[in-house]
């Protein structure tokens, strides 16, 4: 993730403690619950459904990208501790570039769920025939090398650079153009893009819905919706910021004045924030799934997702999605009118 200075900026030592104890805070939260809890997740996913449906799939991925940057936070908790960095040049661009990754990976699955749902409403058809273990897997497989790319420059600007008696993990540019270039290519294609497909789809979505008197079902709903906003929530500051640095940066403002010191401070615990939107998904499964925690205990997850997304039950084989569960009961069949569109099955 890109800082928004050539050189650390150097606030007040007051400043820098409670900035670095607030961090330790958010950053030691979001590995107490998102670590268990997208370990659960995974598990429930792979261990508890047999056939597993496209958002099924969406969501194991959007949970490994999370428990990737999750992993990375001891060594940052580390470091503020020891208000100095300890690991290195290789560290420090690793590090920063699984974040990155995760970043752009957990953007582009929520884009796709989005996607997904809208191409189901306006094209059901063509959507249950595009929903097969090919496409979906190479899907996912795009998604992740499309992260890889987008996250490089991350690697190119990061460098271990000394401040006062420690040092610091830090982007270095070689000119003001370069941090404009960084800064607006990651909120462009970090945030701003893949936001605007998640509107444009669910405009469609409820344009369509509306015209077809249709109703969609309220869990999926929920769950698609709670885990758009909390992305958005956690992300929109940091790339606001972002935004804020680069026109600093265009109109030739410096980064040592006192807007430039509170943006760069504002910045370090944006960054801390945003890895709560790797460890609060979890929860709000918890919250979209209902009573299900209280009727399929461990094994509410795989329960939740059985006809998530623009997924419903299937009987062309004789099969209820509430067989997808191991060892749980089966599930009457939803109504039609509560599901997105057309019946689809889950991948085989």
């Amino acid at each position: 993730m890109a800082t928004n200075t050539t050189s650390p900026a150097a606030p007040s030592s007051q400043s820098v403690m409670f900035i670095s104890l607030l961090a330790i805070i958010l950053l030691s939260v979001a590995l107490v619950v998102g670590l268990p809890g997208n370990s659960f997740v995974v598990w429930s996913i792979l261990v508890k459904m047999r056939k597993r449906s496209v958002t099924a799939l969406l969501v194991l991925n959007l949970a490994l990208a999370d428990l990737a940057v999750l992993l990375t936070a001891p060594f940052f908790l580390y470091s503020l501790a020891r208000g100095t960095w300890t690991f290195g040049v290789a560290g420090c661009r690793l590090f920063h570039y699984i974040c990155g990754v995760s970043m752009y990976a957990s953007v582009l699955l929520i884009a796709a769920m989005s996607l997904d749902r809208s191409l189901a409403v306006a094209l059901p058809f063509v959507s249950q025939k595009l929903r097969t273990k090919t496409f979906v897997w190479r899907l996912l497989a795009g998604i992740w090398v499309v992260s890889l790319l987008l996250a490089t420059p991350v690697i190119v600007y990061r460098n271990v650079v000394p401040k006062g008696r420690s040092l610091v993990c830090f982007p270095v540019y070689s000119s003001e153009s370069h941090k404009v270039f960084h800064l607006l290519f990651e909120a462009i294609t970090g945030f701003l893009l893949p936001f605007l497909a998640v509107v444009a789809s669910y405009s469609d979505i409820g344009r369509r819905l509306k015209a077809r008197r249709f109703r969609r079902s309220r869990r999926t709903g929920r769950l698609v919706a709670l885990i758009i906003l909390a992305f958005a929530a956690f992300w929109l500051p940091y790339h606001l910021v972002n935004l804020a640095q680069a026109g600093r940066a265009l109109a030739g403002h410096a980064e040592v004045g006192s807007v430039g010191q509170r943006l760069t401070l504002a910045r370090h615990v944006l960054i801390a924030l945003a890895f709560l939107s790797s460890s609060v998904n979890p929860l709000l499964y918890a919250c979209a799934g209902g009573g299900l925690l209280r009727s399929a205990g461990v094994g509410f997850i795989a329960k939740l997702l059985e006809a998530t997304g623009s997924e419903a039950s299937s009987t062309r084989r004789g099969v209820t999605l509430g067989q997808t569960v191991k060892g749980a009961p089966t599930s009457p069949e939803p109504n039609p009118a509560e599901s997105l569109t057309v019946s689809t099955e889950p991948l085989q």
